[in-house]
């Protein structure tokens, strides 16, 4: 299996996860969606100078990961995969912002660099809440919790078949690497004009495969409609789910837990 491969079956193995057994994967998607959108409302309300503030709210996708035995390695390779975004947003801020906020010693701490640090925060938990909820949940039970939420339907398929044709389009990639690897004695050498030609023809032949693909889904009676596998409802679990982090949100977006605990621990030293 060459790379492509590779990372062909590292996406799938989110479904795996999905498939697991804990409490947590049997609880209502929509009440781990609805919790899952509050935290991530809550972490980016914060204004820019916020750090300190964010910490509480690691217990969330910590919570996650232990409770839905999740592999921790995983997730945390998949916030790096896409880490590279968050650093290119706010690396500039450290020269834009030059304005000391405060003293770290000898050291003066200006706000660009608070700034940087909270973008990085804040991508962090929203990422790893989110990687945390499909791995437990799945795309599907995702997909359908959105649509009994209100979401409009075609949007909700369009997710779906985008997820879905992500494995059309790296299944036809791995498989023109590896007939290009075996017709040459340098797999590293691509000039820019076969690699243009590759792309074009890994385009049509992802189209003609998504095509067959859809053909045989309106045969075996597609009709639009998600199914799934595990079916739920909203019971005591789900509201106490909900409620529960709710209240923990709440608290922890409006009181600086971090700060009083910093000042009432300066307090008792002197």
């Amino acid at each position: 299996m060459n790379k492509l491969g590779k990372n062909l079956a590292d996406i799938g193995y989110m479904d795996t996860l999905a498939a697991g057994d804990s409490p947590l994967h049997r609880l209502d998607p929509r009440a781990k969606l609805l919790t899952t959108f509050l935290f991530i409302v809550s972490v980016v309300s914060f204004n820019k100078y916020e750090v300190s503030a964010l910490v509480p709210f690691c217990l969330y996708p910590v919570f996650l990961v232990a409770a839905g035995k999740l592999p921790a390695g995983y997730l945390v390779k998949k916030i790096l995969l896409v880490s590279p975004f968050a650093v290119l947003v706010g690396v500039f801020n450290p020269a834009l912002d030059r304005q000391i906020l405060f003293q770290l010693g000898p050291l003066g701490i200006s706000g660009g660099w608070v700034s940087f640090l909270s973008i990085l925060a804040r991508f962090a938990l929203t990422v790893s809440a989110a990687l945390a909820l499909l791995s437990i949940t799945g795309i599907n039970s995702v997909c359908e919790a959105l649509l009994r939420c209100g979401v409009p339907k075609p949007f909700v398929v369009q997710l779906l078949f985008l997820n879905r044709y992500i494995f059309a389009l790296t299944g036809e990639a791995e498989r023109m690497s590896r007939a290009r690897s075996l017709r040459t004695f340098r797999p590293a050498a691509v000039s820019f004009r076969v690699f243009i030609q590759l792309i074009g023809n890994l385009l049509l032949r992802t189209m003609d495969r998504a095509e067959r693909v859809y053909r045989a889904m309106l045969c075996r009676g597609f009709d639009g409609h998600i199914r799934v596998v595990r079916f739920s409802k909203i019971g005591r679990r789900e509201i106490a789910f909900t409620l529960g982090w709710s209240v923990f949100f709440s608290v922890f977006r409006f009181v600086n837990i971090p700060l009083m605990l910093g000042q009432a621990v300066t307090g008792l030293l002197k």
